[in-house]
This record gives C-alpha cells, sequence and structure tokens, in this order.
C-alpha cells in the first residue's frame, strides 16, 4: 500500500511561490493501476517523482508498504561520466542483484549494442530514456511508476513496453501519468484528475477521462 497524506509541493518562483500540488490525499493498493491525468504542468510528474522518492513534498507525508521503483524513463539518477555497463553495475550492486543477469537484460532489452560501452552523458535522451528504462524493469518492484515519456519511441519499443510492464507485470501495481486517454481506459481500474493544483479521485475511469477531456 501507498498512502499520500496531504501532499503540497510548491517551487520558488521570483520573489513568490508556485502552487504545483495542494493536500494530495491518495491511497494506492497492491495489483491497482491508477490512471494520473491532467494538462501539461498540472503536476502529474511531480507527483510521480514525490512518490518515487526523487522529490520531496513541501509539507505532507507519503507511506510506502510496497516496494516502489523509480520513475521509469526517469534519467536522473544516471552518472553521466559512468557508460550504460557501470551504471548497470552499480543498480545491480544496490539491489543485491547478479550483474550478469542484469546485464543481459539490458542489453537484449535496450537494442544499444556498443553504445553502453560509451558514457551516458553521450547519450541522446531517447538512448537514455531505453537505458533507463531497462535498468527500471531489470529489478522488480511491487509498484511501477510510469511516465508518459517512456510510451514513446518506434513501435518496436512502445509493444516491448506494454508487454514487459502491462502483460508480464499485470499483477503488480501501477502508477500511470499519461495523455493518452485510451490506453488508460484499457488498463486502468481508477483514475486522479490534477487540475489547479487539486487532485480529484475517480473510480470511473470513464468518466475521469471525460472530465479531463472537458477541460
Amino acid at each position: 500500500m501507498i498512502i499520500c497524506q496531504n501532499l503540497c509541493k510548491q517551487y520558488a518562483l521570483g520573489s513568490g511561490h508556485k502552487q504545483v500540488l495542494k493536500d494530495v490525499n491518495l491511497v494506492v493498493n497492491k495489483g491497482e493501476r491508477v490512471a494520473l491525468l491532467g494538462r501539461n504542468g498540472a503536476g502529474k510528474s511531480t507527483l510521480i517523482k514525490l512518490i518515487g522518492g526523487v522529490e520531496l513534498p513541501t509539507s505532507g507525508k507519503i507511506i510506502r508498504d510496497m516496494t516502489v521503483s523509480w520513475p521509469l524513463g526517469f534519467a536522473g539518477g544516471f552518472q553521466g561520466s559512468l557508460t550504460g555497463y557501470d551504471n548497470a553495475r552499480f543498480i545491480a550492486r544496490i539491489y543485491n542483484r547478479d550483474y550478469g543477469d542484469l546485464r543481459a537484460f539490458v542489453e537484449d532489452f535496450t537494442e544499444l549494442g556498443p553504445q553502453l560501452r560509451m558514457p551516458v552523458k553521450t547519450y541522446s535522451s531517447g538512448m537514455r530514456a531505453r537505458l533507463a528504462f531497462a535498468l527500471s524493469l531489470a529489478i522488480e518492484f511491487d509498484c511501477y511508476l510510469i511516465d508518459e515519456i517512456i510510451l514513446v519511441g518506434d513501435q518496436s519499443f512502445f509493444h516491448k513496453c506494454q508487454y514487459e510492464l502491462f502483460e508480464k507485470r499485470a499483477d503488480r501495481a501501477m502508477i500511470l501519468a499519461s495523455h493518452a486517454t485510451e490506453l488508460v481506459r484499457d488498463i486502468c481500474n481508477r483514475a486522479v484528475l490534477i487540475h489547479k493544483a487539486t487532485a480529484t479521485e475517480y473510480d470511473d475511469v470513464n468518466l475521469a477521462v471525460d472530465t479531463y477531456s472537458a477541460l
């Protein structure tokens, strides 16, 4: 279970601040698939990062009673001067996983070939997303945090992402920030609409999508 209690997030803006999230309350149970809906800049990715521990809330707290991935596709934790292989070795060490198995998965999934021997700072944004996504999936979590950025790219990679996430890990909880309303209708059983810094929960995903589309 993941519990968000009265989460608030502000960013400094000039002499004042911008309120991105205000008093967000959310409970996600094992196996649930929750969509985060909202316009660009509404706070979807911010909430994903807060739940994943990438950023800290201004106030409120998050209780995590199951293992949670870092946001899939998030490349902010890479050591840019290290190679793709070196970053994979680092992840294997942190999570006490066999490096050989993890390396094989990364090679197969990313299809980056010899680029994995190059420093990550030389990668394009698409290459970094592939590596970050592969490293995320190489470790098994109870809940996966998914930002829409990882659901882009060529069709082959897109279908590979869908299989690994929504079929192979169908029993896991997921929190998905997305504009892809048809995907949300297909895979999510609850939704949260973020608008003007507030979050409204919907048990009816179709109603949530229709409300979002009307904004």
